[in-house]
């Protein structure tokens, strides 16, 4: 990890769904700064385990700790500010995209200036285009109005869920490119979900594998990537 102190510890989280432990028994922890990502083969219950993180779905058992306060203590619209998602897919309200950077904010009583949003535009390389309507945009440009919106919470740690896998070559690489930017820059904890081991090399500090909804392998890049 790369700073002392755990923002989220995961304690023996578990979902069981028909049955099924999609999620079972996995515990770790995550610190500010660390990129940490979630790799396996497909329906080993990565996207499972990222939605438990802010309670899109609910544990069966465990539970997870967020600078050391139990999730479910924590009501869950402020829950999910302090942890921001962003999907596979960008999931935009209509509207300019001023409009959707400024949403979570508002939910708490909170007015985003003009130039906090500015500001935030040039992080996603957007710069001046918030009175654009969103349903004009490309898929690439609809990912950083996503990836904004999340970080006009200020965050304590983000989850990506496949960010980039519905996006084309050039997109995907652009959006790769500002998520390790944006990441290092603001020191952010990040849990990423990925299919690509090489973008989890490029872009994560950690590696965690999941086979069967259990957490496998756990260590740097080096000693987990390497020695599969």
């Amino acid at each position: 990890m790369t700073d002392a102190g755990a923002i989220l510890r995961i304690d023996h989280l578990t979902r069981v769904v028909h049955d099924v432990r999609v999620v079972d028994d996995v515990s770790l922890e995550v610190a500010r700064g660390d990129i940490l990502a979630v790799v396996g083969p497909s329906g080993a219950g990565k996207s499972s385990f990222l939605r438990l993180l802010n309670r899109l779905d609910e544990p069966t058992s465990g539970t997870v700790y967020l600078n050391g306060r139990d999730y479910t203590a924590i009501p869950p619209r402020e829950l999910r500010h302090q942890i921001g998602m962003v999907m596979q897919s960008a999931y935009l309200f209509p509207g300019t995209i001023a409009q959707n950077i400024s949403y979570g904010p508002a939910q708490r009583g909170i007015e985003l200036s003009s130039a906090r949003i500015d500001s935030l535009l040039r992080d996603v390389g957007l710069a001046g285009r918030g009175t654009g309507d969103v349903a004009l945009l490309s898929g690439g440009e609809a990912q950083r109005v996503a990836l904004a919106r999340a970080l006009a919470n200020e965050p304590q740690l983000l989850l990506l869920d496949e960010p980039t896998s519905a996006l084309d070559e050039t997109a995907r690489k652009e959006i790769e490119v500002l998520i390790g930017t944006i990441l290092r820059e603001h020191r952010l904890a990040c849990v990423i979900v990925t299919h690509d081991r090489a973008q989890a090399r490029r872009i994560a500090t950690r590696v965690m594998v999941m086979e069967r909804g259990r957490l496998t392998a756990l260590g740097s890049v080096e000693e987990v990537l390497d020695a599969r």
